[in-house]
This record gives C-alpha cells, structure tokens and sequence, in this order.
C-alpha cells in the first residue's frame, strides 16, 4: 500500500527523517502532500512574506520530489481541523496505509496530529512521527528531578553531552519507481496574503540556497563570536528563514559547525557561539513543550499578568513605524519594514524598548514581530520577547533596561547600520548618534527631519522599575 509523508515545516528532501523513513520502509508508491490553511496561518500572525517564501519553497520542493516520483499534492482549507479531514479523504482516495510526519511542538499543531493519529488508529492506517525540527528532542533532556529545564546555562550543558547521538543525518532518498499520480501546482496566491511583501532578491529559495549560505558562512564562523552583534557586518548566518521553513534541518547547521570545530561541541570561540545559538533555538521549544502557557499568550513568570502595561496607541505606532526617535530602535524597526527581518541585537534593543521604555504589553510586540518576520518561529519569538521583558524563562532581570545610546556607540559604533535604514541621518555625524544631547544639537543645526524622543530615558527607565517592584 502506498505511503503519505505530509510535509509541514520540514520543506527539503535532503535530510528529512519523516520522508527518509518513509521511502526506506515502503516497497509501495510514496506520495507528498502540503496543506494550504490561511485561516490559521492568519489566527498564527503569519507573514505575508514568510507565507510568499513558503509557497516559492513548496515550487522546488515539487520539483525535486518529481525527480524522485514522488509527487506532491497540495491540499486547501482553511483551519488545522479541516487539514485533518482532508488527510483522511487522500488516504481512502489513495489506498494509504501509512502516514509519516515530522513532529511539531505548538499546541494546536500537537493537537491536530493527535486527532489524525486517532483517526488513523481507527481506520487500520500506521501513523510514525518523527523529531526533525530541533537537534536534542525536547523531553530527552531533563533535570535530576526530572522535570523541564527553565534556566538556560544548565540546559546547555546536559545539551552539549546529548548533541552529537542526534547529529546523523539522513540521506536524500533514492529515486523510486515511477506512479501515475500526476503532482498539483503550487497557488501563486493565497486568500488573506499579499504575497508581494516577501523579496525574493533577499531570499532566494530552495536546498541549494541553504546549503550555498551555511558553506558561505562555515568560511567565516570563526569571527562569528564578535561579528554577530554588529548589524552593519554579514557576521550572521542569514539561515533563519530557511531553519524555519525546514528547507535546511537543525543538524546539517550543527554537523558545518562540527566540521570547522574538530568535531567538538566546545572548542574554538566562533563555531561554539554558533552551536550556542542552536541551542537556544532547541531550547525555547523544549520550553514550549514542557510550559505551553507560553504559547498561548502567557507569560512564563505568571506573576508578571499583575504588570500594569500602558495601551498608548500613539506610542505603539511610533514604535511600530521607527519613528520613537532613538536612532537604533527606529533602524531596526524600518529593518523589519522593508525586509522581513531583523538583525538579532536588534530584536532586543527594540523589544526591550517597547516593554520597558514605554511599558507596552511584550505580547502586542510579539505579535507584531509575526506579522512581519519572514523567520517568524513562535517558540524563538515568544522566548526573545519574554527574555526582553523579564517575564520570561530565563530572562533577563527586569532592571537591566538597556540604553539605546549604549548599545548603538557600542555596536553600530560608524553609525552604518542607523544611516542606511534612516538616511534622513545620513549627515549627521556618528557621534551624535549616541547622545541625546549632541543629537538635539545636531539636528537642529543641519534642520534635519527626525522625530524628537518619544520618552525620556531616565524617567522610563525609574516607571518601569516601579511597576516591576509593585509586584
């Protein structure tokens, strides 16, 4: 009988456990299926560019699953509950006897595969699901008490000596005999999504894109350590989207990694920092799993709903739009405007400055981040918001407020990455740019146009502390 991989977040052929699985343990037909659900991608502040990158993926990803026989057939509804029907109707149209998929971890998504796999137990059809998108799954490591770990220095290390037993990767599948079963084309557009916002010119897709960056940046992973916090330098892997898409998998990043670091977790500074942040990346889903009230819009530290957060619309939109009048926070924002992404340091200093500076729920950030990153990940996102505003699992303590000042003398020292994102900038001189007062004088001299502060520094800084310290 033939068998079903159902294709989520894992779009790639290389590397994939569920379709490697799949063709290894079926003598049969293997058919791909890809479900089409606005609904809840909308419900989910998907973005539109992230859904335009997904569907330019999903192309490829037809394509070489074609050079293999394998078609993909494409299914459309609107919720995760209606994809679970429509599954079920494909495996009696079919004849299917087996369905692989690779696990997701949100709630929703381990409902509706916990639906299917009962459905499925019901009608005699084998249901195998697999970990693919993080390295260590997420209930393999645990504390002495066995429970889920909330504090990130110990998780790292019990991290560290699981790693390299889930470091194999799978190969590409063998091509297979050839079916009757004619693939379905790729929409060009989706109901609710203007795919216009995502630039291909940025992000090429596809396997050989993934693979052409990670060997790129293996090259100069050595400097990786320093050049990651300075937005103005390619000192970052730029492989967020496709970690996302699953058009590269956790581990072929780990084993580049390894291959520059002599096979070794910890070892030269560059590579170590880079497995570090692949860490973090397993980390904030095993924090998920094990806490998914943080998935469902609540904060880690429970306590902190007490916080009485400002509903400044005025504010929100001058945060929304770069235009706060702090020259880093408005580059990073304009950053994720027009590009779809947004430099990691960044992430921070903005979200750090919407809930501390303006004491602005982390949440109406956190949502506004999905609606626009194209590498929107709700366990990445919501764990960076929660760190930014102490409410999270490991965060930050909620009196480090970090200066926007500090950290652009400190990081965008030239002032590069503030005037190419605010060119309205572009005269005035670096050292302005990290000091309130110069920058006054500054603009007022050359009559330059540029927001003036939204909020005073030292006065947000002493509100936020005394809300935090009411609870």
């Amino acid at each position: 009988m033939p068998s079903l991989v159902w294709f989520r977040r894992d779009l790639r052929t290389n590397d994939n456990t569920a379709l490697y699985h799949a063709c290894t343990s079926s003598k049969d037909a293997v058919i791909g299926v890809y479900a089409i659900t606005p609904g809840q991608w909308k419900m989910h502040n998907d973005a539109n560019c992230k859904i335009g990158f997904w569907l330019e993926n999903l192309k490829l990803l037809s394509d070489s699953l074609a050079k293999l026989n394998i078609p993909l057939l494409i299914i459309k509804c609107e919720t995760f509950d209606q994809s679970v029907t429509e599954i079920l109707k494909l495996t009696r149209k079919h004849k299917i006897g087996a369905i692989y998929v690779n696990k997701e971890y949100e709630v929703n998504e381990t409902r509706r595969d916990s639906d299917l796999k009962n459905a499925c137990a019901k009608k005699g059809i084998e249901f195998y699901s697999f970990h693919d998108r993080v390295v260590v799954p997420p209930r393999e490591i645990s504390t002495k008490e066995g429970k889920f770990y909330s504090v990130f220095t110990p998780y790292r290390k019990n991290w560290d000596s699981r790693a390299l037993e889930y470091s194999k990767l799978f190969p590409k599948p063998r091509k297979r005999d050839e079916t009757l079963i004619e693939p379905d084309g790729i929409p060009s557009k989706v109901t609710g999504f203007d795919l216009g916002d995502f630039r291909d010119d940025l992000w090429p897709a596809g396997e050989e894109e993934a693979n052409k960056r990670i060997r790129h940046f293996a090259k100069h992973i050595s400097g990786y350590d320093t050049n990651r916090d300075l937005p103005s330098v390619n000192g970052t892997s730029l492989l967020s989207p496709y970690l996302t898409a699953g058009v590269i998998s956790p581990r072929q990043c780990l084993n580049a990694a390894l291959e520059v670091n002599s096979e070794k977790i910890a070892m030269a500074s560059g590579p170590t920092t880079w497995i570090s942040e692949l860490t973090w990346r397993d980390f904030y889903t095993h924090v998920m799993v094990g806490f998914p009230r943080v998935s469902m819009n609540r904060p880690f530290k429970q306590k902190t709903d007490g916080i009485g957060w400002r509903k400044d619309v005025a504010d929100f939109q001058a945060w929304k739009t770069g235009q706060t009048g702090y020259p880093i926070v408005d580059a990073g924002m304009r950053q994720l405007n027009q590009t779809g992404w947004m430099h990691n340091r960044l992430r921070m200093v903005t979200a750090m400055f919407l809930s501390k500076h303006l004491l602005i729920d982390w949440r109406m950030g956190e949502e506004y981040f999905m609606n626009r990153l194209i590498d929107g990940d709700l366990a990445a996102n919501n764990g960076g918001w929660q760190w930014s505003a102490s409410t999270g699992t490991d965060a930050v303590p909620y009196f480090r407020i970090f200066n926007p000042f500090s950290q652009s003398k400190r990081f965008d020292c030239d002032g590069k990455y503030i005037k190419k994102f605010c060119p309205e900038l572009e005269n005035i001189p670096a050292s302005a740019l990290h000091d309130a007062k110069k920058l006054a004088a500054a603009l007022n001299e050359r009559s330059a146009e540029y927001p003036e502060f939204i909020v005073d520094h030292k006065s947000a800084r002493e509100r936020v502390l005394e809300e935090f310290k009411s609870l």
